[in-house]
C-alpha cells in the first residue's frame, strides 16, 4: 500500500515552492499523484520531476506582482504577520476573498504564492475597481497612456508640473462625476498618474467625492512601471473583480474560502479620518454590522482574518473591538503609521489582527 505526503510536505522535501508542487500535480507530472477531497496527495517515495518548464512559464513565474498604488492603510508592512494565517497548505481552502481590496498587498502576496481555484475582490471605490479592471482587461492601452503622461510630465519645471498636475486632477474629477464607459481607460491612467505624483502618494477625496490632494515634490517619479503593471495584469486574469459593498461577497464565500477583511480603519484620534479614501465614511455602527457579517461567514465555515486600528493606542479603556469580536481571537501587532500630514504623527502603533481560527 502506498504511503502519501501532502503538497506542502513535498515542497519542503524537494526544496521547491508549494505553488510549483501544485502545478506539477495538475500537469500529472508526478507518478501516482492523487486527490483526497480537495487536497493533492503524493506518494512518499515519489521523485522530484525534472524541471522541464518552458522559457515562457519560467519568465511568467518570476513576475511577482506588487501593489500598483500607494494606499492609505496598505498592508505591505504587516504581510509577515498576516501570512501566518494563510490556511492554503492544508489543501482544503481553495478560494480567496478580499471584500475591501484597497491597494491589494495581501492579494498580490497570495497570488504570487498559491494557485487557487477562485479569487474574489471588491471595493466600493469606483475609480479603484475601474483601475483593477482596466489593468486586467486593457493593459496595452493603459500603458500607452501612462507613458504619454510620464513623457509629458517629467521634463517640466516645478511650476509647469503644478499646472499639468492640476489640469489632470480637474480632468479626473470631471470624469469621476460625469464620466461614462468610453473613457474608463483614461480615468484609470489618471488615477495612477495622480497617485504617483500627488503629495505623500495619498489617494484622498473630500465629502463631495472629489480628489483634493496637491502635487508632491518628486524629482523623477515612475508614473508607468510597465514591468509591474504587466505582472499585475497577468495575475488578475482569473480574478472576479466587483465594485460593491462587502456584503455582496456572501454568495462567493463558503467553507473552502479564506477571507481577509481590511475595512476603513476606525480613527484613533478625532482628526485621523482625513485619510478617508471615499466619501462614504465607515462609522462605529458599520463596524458593528461588519462584525455581524463576519459571524455569518464564520457559520458558513470560512477561515477569516480582519484587521483594524487598536483603540487602545489613544484610550486604554476603549474595548470596542474586543467587545464586538469577543467570539474570535484578537492579536495586537506593531505597525508604523506611514501616511500622515504631520511628520511627528508618524511612528509605531498597535493594530489588530482578528481571526476565527
Amino acid at each position: 500500500m502506498l504511503t502519501y505526503m501532502t503538497a506542502s510536505e513535498a515542497a519542503k522535501k524537494w526544496n521547491i515552492s508549494h505553488r510549483r508542487v501544485l502545478t506539477l500535480c495538475k500537469e500529472n507530472r508526478i507518478t501516482n499523484v492523487a486527490t483526497l477531497g480537495n487536497m493533492w496527495i503524493i506518494p512518499i517515495d515519489a521523485k522530484k520531476p525534472e524541471d522541464a518548464r518552458s522559457k515562457r512559464y519560467t519568465q511568467s513565474n518570476e513576475k511577482n506582482a506588487k501593489p500598483f498604488l500607494k494606499w492609505a492603510g496598505g498592508k505591505g508592512q504587516l504581510l509577515k504577520e498576516i501570512e501566518r494565517y494563510y490556511p492554503f497548505d492544508s489543501g482544503s481552502i481553495t478560494k480567496y476573498a478580499e471584500p475591501f481590496v484597497g491597494g491589494g498587498a495581501v492579494l498580490f502576496d497570495i497570488l504570487s504564492k498559491y494557485d487557487l481555484s477562485e479569487i474574489y475582490i471588491s471595493d466600493i471605490n469606483d475609480e479603484l475597481i475601474n483601475t483593477y479592471r482596466i489593468i486586467r482587461d486593457d493593459i496595452d492601452a493603459l500603458i500607452k497612456l501612462l507613458y504619454t503622461m510620464q513623457n509629458d510630465f517629467i521634463p517640466l519645471d516645478t511650476d509647469s508640473r503644478k499646472i499639468y498636475y492640476n489640469e489632470k486632477r480637474e480632468r479626473f474629477n470631471d470624469l469621476k462625476v460625469n464620466g461614462n464607459e468610453n473613457i474608463n481607460i483614461e480615468k484609470a491612467a489618471l488615477m495612477i498618474f495622480l497617485n504617483k505624483t500627488c503629495f505623500n502618494g495619498l489617494f484622498r477625496v473630500n465629502r463631495k467625492g472629489l480628489f483634493n490632494v496637491p502635487m508632491g515634490a518628486y524629482k523623477n517619479p515612475m508614473i508607468c512601471d510597465e514591468k509591474n503593471l504587466r505582472a499585475v495584469s497577468e495575475k488578475l486574469q482569473n480574478v472576479t473583480i466587483v465594485c460593491g459593498d462587502y456584503r455582496e461577497s456572501a454568495d462567493f464565500i463558503d467553507e473552502n474560502t479564506f477571507v481577509y477583511f481590511d475595512p476603513p480603519y476606525r480613527p484613533i484620534t478625532d482628526t485621523a479620518s482625513f485619510t478617508a479614501y471615499t466619501e462614504n465614511l465607515f462609522n462605529d455602527e458599520e463596524q458593528i454590522e461588519l462584525a455581524r457579517f463576519v459571524d455569518d461567514m464564520h457559520k458558513k465555515g470560512a477561515k477569516i482574518v480582519i484587521s483594524n486600528s487598536d483603540p487602545k493606542n489613544s484610550n486604554t479603556e476603549d474595548d470596542f473591538f474586543d467587545n464586538i469580536y469577543s467570539a474570535h481571537k484578537i492579536k495586537r501587532v506593531e505597525a508604523t503609521r506611514m501616511i500622515n500630514c504631520q511628520a511627528q504623527a508618524r511612528g509605531k502603533i498597535k493594530e489588530l489582527l482578528i481571526s476565527n481560527f
